[in-house]
This record gives C-alpha cells, structure tokens and sequence, in this order.
C-alpha cells in the first residue's frame, strides 16, 4: 500500500500549497482519493504558476487553509510511504506547509516516481510525469490538476511495482538502488 500525492503551489513560496491530491494504492487499485482546493499562504498567485496550473486567487478565496485540508486526509496516510513524481518538490512543499502552520513534521517516508524512471526506463527522451504516464499507458489529460498528476503517479508506481515483480514501493527502490 502507498499514496500517491501532488502539490501545486501558488507561487515560489514552496509552502503557498493551494491544491492537493492523493490516491491512495493497494495491490493495482486506487482504493480511495482526496482533492481540495487550498487557501495558500502567502495569498498571491504568480502569473507563471496560474499559467502552470490554471489557479487564481479567486478559486481558493473560500477554500479550506492547508491544516484544515491536509487535517481530512492526514489520518488515512498514517503508516504508509508516500509517492510522487519529482518527490523532492512535494516534500519541500509538505515540510515547507508544516513549518508554516509551525506544525510538527511527522517524518513520511517519501519516493520518488521520476527517480524510479530513469532507472527503469533509461532510454525515455525525458523523465517527465506526462512523458512517463504515456509509457507505462496513462492517459494523463488534465497535467498539472492535483489530483489527476496523483491518479498518473498512482498508475506508473504500480506499473513499476508489476514489471519488477516486487509488493511494496520500499522493495522497489531496494531494487533499483535508490534511497529515500
């Protein structure tokens, strides 16, 4: 079992999270989902995020702030690693969010999709989520929604997990000699 997860930010501020989204994986299936809308801090959106990810100021206006949301899903995540794709930006967000809201990190266990590609699919012409998804056969067609980068996260760690026959995302990056 493990979580997919995904973070857009509102601007540079790796803490100004104003949307998630988990899946979370048992065996080959997404056996339960969460995504909301975040009210960032700081408050201000960058034109080069909006343009990335289509969020304004006005979609998290009345939106729940990061521990209120993060508060909804936290609970289903005890016990379990955590997966994203370019992990070190989620983590950075996650702690960056936790700092902010001077909230006590609890140290999840985090690896990383784009780091399991290059090892497994050297010869890709990129290591990109959308890249990767289409490979492993994911139609990713809303890139950079919270919860549909999750969902592809989701899909290439089990196709990862399936092809080198192993059960947990921890044997996975055993295997492909990768550290947390």
């Amino acid at each position: 079992m493990f979580a997919a997860i995904d973070f857009e930010t509102a601007n540079r501020q790796p803490c100004s999270i104003c949307s998630i989204g988990v899946a979370i994986v048992d065996g080959d299936q997404v056996v339960d989902s969460f995504y909301s809308l975040v009210r960032p801090i700081p408050h201000f959106y960058s034109r080069w995020t909006t343009a990335v990810h289509g969020l304004t100021l006005e979609d998290t206006l009345d939106a729940p702030d990061f521990e209120k949301a993060w508060g909804q899903i936290a609970p289903r995540l005890r016990d379990i690693p955590l997966v994203a794709h370019n992990s070190s930006f989620d983590e950075g967000c996650l702690r960056a969010a936790y700092q902010a809201y001077d909230l006590a990190y609890p140290r999840y266990p985090f690896f990383c999709t784009c780091r399991l590609s290059r090892k497994l699919y050297p010869d890709l012409p990129n290591h990109r989520l959308e890249t990767v998804a289409a490979y492993c056969g994911y139609d990713l067609s809303h890139h950079h929604h919270a919860l549909a980068d999750a969902y592809a996260c989701a899909h290439i760690a089990a196709v990862m997990l399936r092809e080198v026959g192993v059960d947990s995302i921890e044997e996975l990056a055993e295997r492909c000699r990768l550290r947390r």
